[in-house]
């Protein structure tokens, strides 16, 4: 076993665990601080994998600037009783939580059925550079690209809209 591994599945494990606390948690500032946790161990599993353009990016885009947005969207909704936040458990917890075991257990199957190790990539060497990826995203990635652009746009009216309809 080399050390990428080890450090990739230390990373994968902190990553997996943060992002179950960050769906998991009642307060949201506390999923928020969990998520910024899960940015920092993709941007470490992206340097593992040779990446570095993308872990910089995965640093100052999402841990940076979409999380201020998400942190400034919970300040805006105002969260302030936290009595009505509280739920018990129902069908549509367990339903997911059986749902969820389901696949796990699939996916398990799935990492099981095939050998382990690692295989090189066939790609060229210009392939994470910020050329090549400047290209792809505004070549045969466009649409994608254009969808996620109006998706966040949407979420940002949603929250003023909610925000404004608490203060009037």
């Amino acid at each position: 076993m080399n050390l990428t591994f080890i450090f990739f599945g230390i990373l994968g494990i902190l990553a997996i665990g943060s992002g179950i606390v960050t769906i998991s948690s009642k307060n949201p500032v506390t999923s928020a601080i969990s998520l910024v946790f899960l940015f920092f161990m993709l941007a470490g599993l992206y340097l593992v994998l040779q990446a570095q353009f993308i872990a910089v990016i995965q640093v100052l885009v999402y841990a940076g600037a979409i999380m201020v947005l998400v942190i400034f969207v919970i300040m805006l909704l105002n969260l302030g009783d936290e009595e009505k936040m509280k739920e018990k458990f129902n069908t549509r917890k367990g339903a997911g939580f059986l749902l969820g075991a389901i696949l796990l257990m699939q996916l398990a199957v799935v990492f099981m059925a095939q050998p382990f190790g690692v295989k090189k990539a066939s790609a060229s060497l210009n392939q994470g550079t910020i050329e090549f990826i400047g290209k792809e995203l505004f070549s045969n990635y466009l649409f994608p690209f254009e969808a996620i652009s109006l998706l966040l746009l949407a979420a940002i009216v949603g929250a003023i809209i909610l925000a404004k309809r608490k203060i009037d």
